[in-house]
């Protein structure tokens, strides 16, 4: 049993493609693991109002016809937000794709879904860490048994519930050496320490767009300012931040930008926003 003090929503997104941006959701499915370990289902075949590429059809199985008369995100995201409120959030590569692809859902209905309070915990993160594979190895190292129907949301999301407490069980006593050489026991029957393992804490936003320094200082992962702060650049260069919120950046990464000119603006830098 997960030791819990809020629920646990185990989720799995498929979608048209995997940019954040520009792709949709077409299926979702979320375990919600209640605090005395009673589970709830969520499973929804979603329109996503743009076409399935063949290509992508072709590892999940889902078509165009097979979503064309189901509701917009639009029409389920109130009840969405509702069963998920108070939930910390787990998944197979979820912090980096799922959660950001729901986040930019929400957001396009106008729903800030506020994650600064829940954890986040990532499958994916905690099994690389320690085991390097994939989710259909990781499912038979943990459980010893083979995932079927692998890249199916409900399969994927149940086997990702079996392999987190199995990896609780099997590292409960195993130490972690980081980068820094610090060593730790990590691993615990404890959404708070393993939110804080699976976590990615270099990364500001979800995807990894605005990552930190050694300083702690928020800086660019990519482009022409790669390793740059963000704080000097919009100084120096006010227009790459008008040039980052027009361009395909995910909102959720915009908002974050947002946060960081205003906050750049209240110092004495002499560093002046304008809200366009």
């Amino acid at each position: 049993m997960l030791n819990l003090n809020r629920p646990l929503a185990v989720l799995d997104i498929e979608s048209t493609g995997t940019n954040v941006v520009k792709d949709r959701i077409i299926e979702l499915y979320i375990l919600k693991i209640n605090t005395d370990n009673t589970s709830e289902e969520y499973h929804q075949l979603v329109n996503p109002g743009i076409k399935i590429p063949p290509e992508v059809s072709a590892i999940h199985g889902i078509k165009d016809e097979d979503v064309k008369d189901k509701p917009l995100f639009s029409s389920i995201a109130s009840n969405l937000e509702n069963f998920l409120a108070n939930c910390d959030l787990a998944g197979y590569n979820s912090n980096k794709f799922d959660i950001p692809m729901l986040i930019e859902e929400f957001l396009r209905c106008n729903i800030d879904f506020d994650i600064t309070k829940r954890r986040l915990i990532d499958v994916q993160n905690i099994f690389h860490k320690m085991e390097p594979r994939t989710l259909k190895a990781a499912y038979r190292f943990y459980c010893g048994k083979e995932l079927h129907d692998a890249h199916g949301a409900k399969a994927d999301t149940k086997a990702t519930y079996e392999v987190l407490k199995s990896q609780i069980e099997k590292y409960k006593d195993a130490e972690y050496t980081d980068q820094d050489g610090k060593v730790s026991k990590p691993i615990k029957n404890d959404m708070k320490a393993l939110h804080e393992f699976s976590l990615n804490q270099r990364n500001v936003d979800l995807v990894g767009h605005i990552g930190l320094n050694r300083k702690g200082e928020e800086v660019f992962n990519f482009g022409k300012h790669k390793g740059k702060s963000v704080k000097e650049v919009f100084q120096k260069e006010p227009q790459y931040y008008d040039w980052m919120m027009k361009a395909d950046f995910p909102l959720s990464t915009k908002n974050v930008i947002k946060k960081i000119k205003l906050r750049s603006a209240s110092d004495n830098s002499g560093f002046i926003f304008k809200e366009d």
